[in-house]
């Protein structure tokens, strides 16, 4: 199966329910300061190209649905997964589960999606690809970082999505050195200062049909993020996160 690429260059949105804040495909960085930065692009495929993706994803990939442990407990994983990386590489295991790595050769498809990310993002090297698929409003992810060992102290993650629109909460991590500096505020009550900060120590983002977000730099050992759950998400999103595995 071949696609061709084709990033959306125009600034009118095809889908025939369009978002008035949508900018097109136009690259969006953002500096979340002390080392860490991201890159937003919300037409990274153009929109029919991207369904056909999906389509391709939702019918061909081998999803699994795993138990993992979280807390202590046992529970069934609130989305699907799969997981692809080159041959050789280390193991990933997460809360607990293990997941069976297929190739790039099992999905050949997927070479061409990564070949258009490594054109877009040059000098980047990525080798492993973990796939999600949100069935619904109940399917989410809570807070983490993906700060597996196996990634490295700045790992470059490249997130493509596909289908339904869904929140993507980024907040930075409680460091000593800031509630240090809390208590020694002045006597200034907590809510000014939580004001005071919370445009700079929280992001959000609707990451939409064909978007790409890139996360850089320190992002994973200083803040964490999620895609929480939303009654009103009704249809299916598939995610792309590829990583480079050291």
């Amino acid at each position: 199966m071949n696609f061709k690429f084709k990033a959306e260059s125009k600034s009118t949105n095809p889908n025939p329910n369009p978002n008035p804040s949508n900018e097109g495909g136009k690259r969006q960085s953002i500096d979340l300061g002390n080392g860490s930065d991201l890159i937003y692009i919300p037409r990274f495929l153009a929109f029919e190209e991207s369904w056909k993706w999906f389509d391709y994803l939702n019918k061909e990939i081998p999803w699994t649905r795993p138990t993992i442990r979280v807390f202590g407990r046992s529970c069934v994983q609130p989305r699907d997964t799969c997981y692809v990386a080159s041959v050789g590489l280390p193991e990933l295991s997460y809360s607990g589960y293990q997941p069976h790595a297929y190739t790039w050769d099992d999905y050949p498809p997927l070479k061409d999606i990564l070949d258009a990310v490594h054109k877009a993002l040059p000098g980047s090297s990525f080798n492993s690809l973990l796939l999600n698929r949100y069935k619904g409003g109940n399917d989410y992810v809570g807070w983490h970082s993906d700060d597996e060992k196996l990634y490295g102290s700045t790992p470059e993650i490249a997130s493509i999505s596909f289908g339904c629109e869904r929140e993507f909460f980024l907040k930075k991590k409680p460091s000593k050195v800031s509630q240090v500096s809390d208590s020694r505020s002045n006597g200034e009550p907590v809510n000014k200062r939580a004001k005071k900060s919370s445009s700079v120590d929280h992001h959000s983002f609707t990451l939409k049909h064909g978007s790409m977000l890139v996360m850089r730099g320190y992002t994973q050992r200083d803040w964490v993020h999620s895609v929480p759950k939303r009654a009103k998400a009704d249809a299916t999103r598939i995610n792309l996160t590829f990583r480079h595995v050291i």
